[in-house]
């Protein structure tokens, strides 16, 4: 039983370094369908099921105090590619659609917290919260609600499998989606030509940002990110606490997320190793967080699984009936689905089986929700907990 912080941080590092080094360097099929992240909660959470991690003051304070300092840094450095320039340049018309398949998300948690609550856990609304949070904008929004609202680590486990689950099938629904495009925009009477006006200008933005990491551009991004998250964290704790999700880590993400926007359209937004460096942070977070939690009670997944599947069933039907009211054409709507269930890894992926020279869409809509997401999360646990 391993009580030393150190060594507990240790085991969680060297864990992380085996799944990631396996997911990069090995072509196992099932690292096609199962995310690096989640290979590590689950192996973190069988850990500590089966009494490898003690219950100590020196584990608990190691866990808290890294997780408090990579969260907001984390957050920070995943926003530095979020341009508002270049998300303002979509227009109108694909911008509201990425929203309304926001609003769609939270109206399916609302939804179904009404009709699953009685066989729901007391705390459940947070951890559909922090689901929500993935669901707008991805794995690290889920992490940063789950940081906020403190939802039981056993049920955040249960939340983290669905989102595993749902995704890959939700990504097989957008892929499939192409076949019948014409079928469906004829169906929405949609105009398209407006998208073919998106040509190569934003990808080769894209390309320019592609520079070699070195040891300046790390010295800078550990440097700078760590002590925005110490300054943010000192500030958050001088603001006063609002309602019930509103406290000092809510007021230190907020802080560093408007950083992050302002940083994005900076040189040093473009700074090399940005979002590979915020990656690690978030192998470090999901860690600790499935450290603290065991497969003792999974009798109760599949009632979350199945909440999980009328979420998305409401969100479907919510952009079918938009997409026949506002005349929107199935490529937008895809994507803007798939940017928010999926985020940065599988929005440009699904824009490209479209058009390849639409993929700038799908990259532009996943980095707002990478800066919504949070926020999203935190309102829907506002929302839910009211009801």
């Amino acid at each position: 039983m391993i009580t030393d912080g150190f060594l507990y941080l240790g085991v969680l590092l060297a864990l992380a370094a085996c799944i990631v080094y396996l997911t990069q360097r090995r072509n196992y099929r099932v690292f096609r369908y199962v995310p690096g992240f989640v290979l590590l909660y689950l192996g973190a959470a069988l850990l500590n099921t089966v009494g490898v991690f003690g219950d100590s003051e020196s584990v608990e304070a190691t866990g808290t105090a890294v997780q408090d300092a990579l969260l907001p840094a984390m957050i920070l450095l995943l926003l530095f590619q979020c341009d508002l320039r270049q998300i303002v340049k979509l227009g109108p018309k694909l911008l509201l659609t990425f929203f309304v398949a926001s609003l769609g998300i939270v109206v399916g948690f609302v939804v179904t917290y009404l009709v699953f609550k009685a066989w729901l856990h007391p705390e459940a609304h947070k951890a559909l919260g922090a689901l929500a949070g993935s669901w707008t904008g991805g794995s690290a929004n889920m992490v940063a609600v789950q940081g906020i609202v403190h939802a039981p680590e056993r049920i955040f486990g249960y939340v983290l499998i669905v989102d595993t689950v749902l995704y890959s099938l939700w990504l097989l629904l957008m892929f499939g989606s192409v076949g019948f495009s014409g079928r469906f925009n004829r169906w929405t009477r949609a105009d398209t030509t407006y998208l073919d006006t998106r040509t190569d200008a934003d990808t080769e933005k894209d390309e320019a940002r592609k520079a070699p990491i070195d040891l300046a551009s790390l010295m800078a991004l550990i440097g700078f990110s760590l002590f925005a998250s110490a300054l943010a964290t000192w500030l958050g704790g001088q603001l006063p606490e609002l309602g019930a999700v509103v406290n000092s880590t809510t007021w230190a993400i907020l802080f560093v997320s408007v950083l992050g926007l302002v940083i994005a359209s900076t040189p040093l937004g473009r700074t090399a190793g940005s979002s590979e460096l915020a990656v690690v942070m978030l192998y470090v977070i999901v860690g600790i967080i499935a450290s603290e939690s065991d497969f003792s009670s999974l009798t109760e997944a599949p009632l979350y699984l199945a909440a999980g599947v009328v979420v998305l069933l409401v969100h479907l039907g919510i952009l079918a009936a938009y997409a026949k009211l506002a005349r929107v054409e199935l490529f937008s709507l895809a994507v803007a689905s798939t940017a928010n269930v999926g985020g940065i890894a599988s929005a440009p992926v699904v824009a490209s089986a479209f058009n390849r020279q639409l993929v700038p869409v799908g990259v532009l809509f996943a980095l707002m929700g990478s800066f919504i997401g949070t926020f999203t999360g935190l309102t829907t646990v506002q929302i839910l907990s009211a009801l």
